[in-house]
């Protein structure tokens, strides 16, 4: 199974290279599944969207926690062999979180849960965030500049080892530089 990861910061472009990303392998031929989180199809996707268009400590925990169950969820029904697995907002969701406890929960989830070579963060300063942000029409609670630039700053520290991929350019010079990537890395898998 090939398992592509693809996280950012909010308005860093995630939703629309996972699907150019899923669309490309379709056109080979190969069947993908891609799930962005919070999903929509399930009681913690649901509970993690509603908590995060909250406000306040509480709906913190509460968005991170119905993200993690998320999460695992789709991990546990897609995980399966001879398929593509495109996820969107994966394991970044802990950045919401104090950054100790952030890189304490991403230490465990990066042993308890799949990871790859195929892990890709989508960049974007935050000015430029917000600013795409404000072109949509919900406002979750982290849409903002101060907290944009925490969880930027709290990503940064842990995406080691991650295809740290700018997001400031056209979408099309973005999605060229996330397919030599991925072309690279599949000529040393079929290879």
């Amino acid at each position: 199974m090939r398992f592509i990861v693809v996280d950012g910061l909010d308005g860093s472009g995630k939703s629309t290279h996972a699907r150019m990303i899923r669309d490309k392998y379709q056109e080979k031929g190969e069947k993908v599944i891609l799930r962005e989180h919070p999903s929509n199809d399930n009681s913690y996707g649901l509970e993690a969207k509603k908590a995060l268009l909250g406000r306040g400590k509480v709906n913190k925990i509460k968005a991170a926690l119905y993200y993690a169950l998320d999460v695992v969820r789709s991990v546990r029904l897609y995980n399966e062999e001879g398929k593509t697995l495109i996820m969107v907002r994966y394991l970044m969701g802990v950045t919401y979180l104090p950054l100790p406890l952030a890189q304490l929960l991403y230490r465990i989830f990066t042993t308890v849960l799949p990871t790859s070579d195929y892990m890709f963060f989508l960049d974007l300063e935050p000015e430029e965030a917000l600013r795409r942000l404000q072109e949509r029409e919900d406002e979750e609670m982290f849409e903002n500049l101060e907290d944009l630039t925490q969880v930027r700053d709290k990503a940064l520290k842990l995406v080691a080892g991650w295809h740290i991929i700018s997001t400031e350019g056209s979408i099309e010079d973005v999605q060229r530089s996330i397919d030599r990537i991925l072309e690279e890395l599949d000529s040393g898998v079929k290879g």
